[in-house]
């Protein structure tokens, strides 16, 4: 040791234990991040063993490791919320006749689709380029569906008219949810979209009707003018009663099914043609 250079003092051998000691110990906390989950507990955990070159004998071939399940799944906490259709308000009454909608008039047919009656009342509209609205009852509606897809490529509004018919004041609440309900999902199966309106049979409303008819997206529609076409009455009386009650937003009922409809066909290809000639035009409502 040359003359000058002096003896370290304790403290500075202290001071260079501990500067290597801290080196140590930051290689060993990278080396545990490095490993990862290979790692095995901190306690008690053997040392690993080292593995085997490959065809070596005993070797077990390595497992794939699959991503982790988190990096399959989308953060749904910030997705935009799915769409949801407004709910209507629940209505009191419903509605009888349409508002600003100039000279116009609605035609509306019940109870079908049935095959006997409904084409010949679609191909009459599409002479004439009218579009209508259908109120299908679910029952008859499961079972043509091919009309239900003639009436939305015709551009005609199809509506909820229950699925069996009943009288809906007499039913329980669940029975009236199931009649609108159903007869809304075979619309929806066949078309895509569920109906936007609903009509009582018999026009026989209750609040119970009107708030259920809510929930499921609907608006509950009247009519006007009772062609009274369901008594099976001769194609001059249904053509009477629509020519005088013809004006502004008037709603028309009328029938493609539920019994013997051949008058109410033969009565829409005679008042239509005067209906337009008159100047009216045939619309359907929007939503």
């Amino acid at each position: 040791m040359k003359n000058d250079e002096k003896p370290m003092g304790r403290r500075s051998l202290l001071r260079l234990a501990a500067a290597l000691g801290a080196t140590a110990t930051v290689e060993v906390f990278a080396a545990d991040r490095m490993s990862g989950s290979e790692a095995g507990p901190a306690t008690g955990a053997a040392p690993p063993a080292r593995p085997r070159p490959a065809g070596a004998p005993g070797a077990q071939p390595q497992a794939r490791l699959r991503p982790a399940a988190y990096r399959l799944q989308p953060m749904t906490g910030y997705a935009p919320p799915a769409f949801r259709r407004a709910i209507p308000p629940v209505r009191t009454r419903p509605f009888l006749h349409l508002t600003g909608v100039g000279r116009s008039m609605v035609l509306t047919f019940d109870d079908g689709p049935d095959p006997r009656y409904t084409p010949e009342i679609l191909a009459t509209l599409r002479r004439y380029g009218c579009r209508a609205m259908f109120f299908v009852c679910g029952e008859m509606a499961v079972d043509n569906q091919d009309l239900l897809k003639e009436m939305a490529e015709d551009g005609h509004v199809v509506g909820n008219h229950t699925w069996s018919h009943p009288l809906v004041p007499k039913l329980r609440p669940s029975r009236i949810r199931q009649e609108l309900g159903s007869t809304s999902e075979v619309v929806e199966q066949a078309l895509g979209t569920p109906p936007l309106w609903y009509r009582a049979p018999y026009g026989a409303w209750n609040r119970l009707s009107f708030e259920i008819g809510a929930e499921l997206g609907m608006e509950p529609l009247a009519w006007t003018v009772d062609t009274l076409d369901w008594q099976e009455p001769p194609t001059d009386s249904i053509v009477r009663r629509v020519l005088d009650g013809a004006g502004s937003g008037v709603v028309v009922l009328n029938h493609d099914a539920g019994g013997n409809r051949a008058h109410s066909v033969a009565a829409l290809k005679r008042y239509l043609p005067e209906l337009l000639d008159a100047g009216y035009s045939i619309t359907v409502p929007r939503r």
